[in-house]
């Protein structure tokens, strides 16, 4: 028992020893960090997702899909400029090398929701499921911000959002 409690001291002290930790937990080597959308708006049937990932891990890991109930299709995209064109696509996949952080971020990669089945509105805390190759299902809360958000909100209580469950 002393043991026990031992740990779960010294887990309090890391996470307030390195601040980036309360970000997210980490799955598999897997953290999750400041996850985080944009409201949607009007009767818009499509939404995205950002965050960061960082491997804790030894070996590279690939983000191979996402899961949600929030609308009739999650995938995997990014941008790409075409003919002075900038268009969303599908990738199969995102790798994610240790020790190098994977941002996902507006005009970039990204977690695409298309078919919302309602829309995303400021203040909500929404459910999705990432999944790795290695890690294996990853579930995240992201926090929903405003229509014009660009980035994810700094100073804002992580007790309750970015958290991946797991060891």
């Amino acid at each position: 028992m002393r043991a026990f409690l031992y740990s779960i001291v010294a887990v309090f002290l890391a996470v307030l020893a390195n601040p980036s930790m309360a970000d997210g937990m980490k799955h598999d080597g897997i953290m999750v960090e400041q996850p985080w959308a944009r409201a949607t708006a009007g009767p818009a049937k499509a939404g995205a997702a950002y965050m960061t990932l960082v491997n804790h891990g030894e070996a590279t890991d690939r983000l191979v899909g996402a899961k949600s109930d929030l609308s009739a299709r999650t995938e995997i995209h990014t941008h790409l400029m075409e003919n002075g064109v900038m268009k969303m696509r599908q990738v199969e996949g995102i790798e994610v090398a240790p020790g190098t952080p994977t941002v996902l971020q507006p005009g970039g990669l990204h977690i695409m929701f298309m078919g919302l089945k309602a829309p995303f509105k400021e203040g909500q805390e929404l459910p999705l499921t990432l999944v790795f190759e290695n890690a294996g299902e990853v579930p995240v809360t992201f926090k929903v911000q405003g229509v014009g958000a660009s980035q994810p909100m700094q100073n804002h209580d992580h007790s309750k959002q970015g958290h991946s469950q797991g060891s």
